[in-house]
């Protein structure tokens, strides 16, 4: 499957939003995932399976200090 994550073109295995949460060690995290322009919340994450050439932003929140 080729995607593009976080505006780059990426080949991956993964079939769901999800996996590819997973495959980026983000689960568990705080994130936002955005596909193709719109916000998609996280009860949608395993049942939104991933398209060719789908856009796929993944933002993770950091705290510090």
């Amino acid at each position: 499957m080729n995607i593009i994550v976080n505006g780059e073109s990426k080949t991956i295995q993964a079939h769901t939003i999800k996996e590819v949460i997973d495959h980026y060690g983000l689960t568990g995290k705080p994130i936002v995932v955005e596909v193709d322009g719109a916000v998609l919340t996280s009860d949608h994450w395993e049942h939104t399976t991933l398209r060719d050439g789908m856009k796929i932003e993944l933002v993770h929140f950091v705290g510090g200090g």
